[in-house]
């Protein structure tokens, strides 16, 4: 009873966390996976393969491995013992180098990113996937978490399939939308949606409809869905210069209603607007 209270405490006050009374979300990070726990998250956790890969440019009609992926090497440098605090690097084999500091609060994971090329040539990587894993939270398979799934057309919400759903590409299923700031030679040789997405979020509802998981990044590359019960905001590096400096930041949001996860968009990145 006083739990309940306690939330509803919360929500009069403004943007109340959805679940403050629990704490905050766990992050764990191993072999290159980052796991999300937390006791009131839908399926209990979220996976993310973190990273999946570095890419190429060029490499939207491209062989994955033999063009597009760039290697890296990524290590731990933090973990805090709260759980809600990891710091990793990564060493691309073109030298450029990626800090990673990721945080947990009781409903959002906030990533912020550090690139910088310390090479005398520019970088090849010029996006990177975090592929973030939905099984568990959707309660769903490949085939029947689409109809979970969103992205926003036309300034709305837009459940998956879409209308014009592509199907021809180097390789399929899957799909692909790309934000006009971008060209569409440069993203994932799945089918390649011709509808430019109206802002960089993706997403999904819990298999009980009660929660929603939402990602953005920014600078993006695409939203993706994929062909893991995965979803997709790849974010850009654009090709880093002799000693070029980026910042990258994106978010997670874990929210109840489709209000509260634009009010929390429009605040992180009024630039997508």
């Amino acid at each position: 009873m006083i739990r309940n209270w306690l939330g509803f405490i919360l929500i009069l006050a403004g943007g109340a966390p959805l679940f403050a009374a629990d704490g905050p979300l766990k992050l764990h990070w191993e072999k290159n996976y980052l796991t999300i726990t937390g006791q009131e998250l839908a399926g209990g956790e979220i996976k993310i393969h973190y990273l999946e890969a570095y890419c190429r440019a060029g490499s939207t009609d491209a062989d994955w491995v033999k063009h597009t992926m760039v290697g890296h090497q990524s290590e731990q440098v933090e973990a805090s013992s709260d759980g809600t605090l990891i710091r990793l690097r990564d060493v691309v084999s073109d030298g450029v180098r990626v800090d990673h500091e990721i945080r947990s609060t009781s409903d959002e994971v906030r990533f912020e990113i550090q690139a910088h090329n310390p090479t005398p040539k520019r970088s090849e990587a010029h996006w990177a996937q975090p592929c973030i894993r939905l099984e568990k939270f959707t309660g769903a398979n490949q085939e029947t978490y689409l109809a979970q799934s969103f992205i926003f057309l036309d300034g709305q919400l837009t459940k998956m399939p879409t209308r014009d759903w592509a199907t021809q590409a180097r390789y399929t299923p899957g799909q692909v939308w790309c934000p006009k700031t971008v060209d569409r030679n440069d993203v994932n040789p799945r089918p390649l949606s011709p509808l430019v997405p109206s802002n960089g979020l993706i997403g999904c509802y819990s298999a009980d409809r009660k929660q929603i998981f939402a990602v953005a990044f920014e600078p993006y590359q695409e939203l993706f869905q994929g062909v893991a019960v995965c979803l997709h905001s790849d974010f850009r590096l654009g090709g880093l210069q002799p000693d070029e400096k980026k910042t990258i930041r994106g978010r997670i949001y874990i929210v109840s209603s489709v209000d509260e996860l634009l009010r929390r968009y429009t605040r992180d990145f009024p630039e997508h607007l």
